[in-house]
């Protein structure tokens, strides 16, 4: 049995999510059906980690298990010849047998993308969020400074979430906006709990509109309340960037 590590880039907008879903057509399921397709035999895709509906990953990174004796390089070309165009496999390649894409993770960094400026743009529009009041960036950065350590963020949880242990620790949050309006918000982790990043953007975006006060995001930690924190930034606005091992 050899083992494979892939890293994916794709579009997660016609997609239900990473995970096999029964309401829709997941990444992994696609992934699966047409490796099974090339080695012949039924393989199971692991995640670093799961991406909602409508997110977006410019690295995401993957493992399976095969028997094929198919060489990498093949399975490469193979596998970006016949997947759709929303999924492109940018590298494939057998690791030692105890590498799993999930269980070796170390953080993970995800980016949102809000596009602001006055005139909503036309084009690409399924990979940002637009807002058209001009947002005060100081005001979200000083926020952002009560997020970075190890917190209870509840708060920032999904509502429904099973997840009991909700203690995770923030290493960085770093802001960028670009001459064409673009906002970047880069946040790494060493996990992330379901919505967490959208919620935490949501809340950061109520801050720069001037809806509330930076040193509020304190109290909205320390109060482990979903109800407490600001709304859910839309998914097409999120990215999974980079998994470190």
């Amino acid at each position: 049995m050899r083992n494979f590590r892939m890293i994916l880039e794709y579009d997660g907008t016609d997609y239900c999510g990473w995970q096999r879903q029964k309401n829709g057509v997941s990444v992994q399921q696609v992934l699966e059906e047409i490796i099974g397709l090339i080695a012949n035999e039924k393989v199971t895709v692991i995640g670093s980690g799961r991406t909602d509906a409508g997110v977006h990953a410019l690295n995401q990174v993957a493992s399976f298990k095969s028997n094929t004796r198919l060489p990498a390089e093949i399975l490469f070309r193979g596998l970006n010849g016949l997947l759709p165009g929303a999924i492109v496999v940018k590298e494939l390649e057998e690791v030692a047998a105890e590498f799993h894409a999930q269980h070796d993770v170390k953080s993970k960094v995800y980016v949102y993308r809000i596009c602001n400026k006055r005139l909503r743009p036309a084009l690409e529009r399924n990979y940002f969020w637009f807002i058209h009041h001009p947002l005060a960036l100081s005001l979200m950065e000083q926020a952002a400074r009560y997020l970075i350590g190890r917190h209870d963020f509840s708060c920032f949880c999904a509502t429904g979430s099973n997840v009991k242990d909700r203690t995770r620790t923030v290493t960085d949050i770093s802001f960028n906006k670009g001459e064409d309006g673009l906002l970047e918000i880069t946040v790494e982790a060493q996990g992330f709990l379901k919505y967490m990043v959208r919620n935490i953007v949501g809340t950061l975006v109520e801050i720069g509109q001037g809806k509330r006060l930076p040193e509020e995001m304190k109290k909205i930690i320390d109060s482990r309340d979903r109800d407490i924190a600001g709304i859910t930034a839309p998914a097409r606005g999120l990215y999974l960037k980079e998994v470190r091992y």
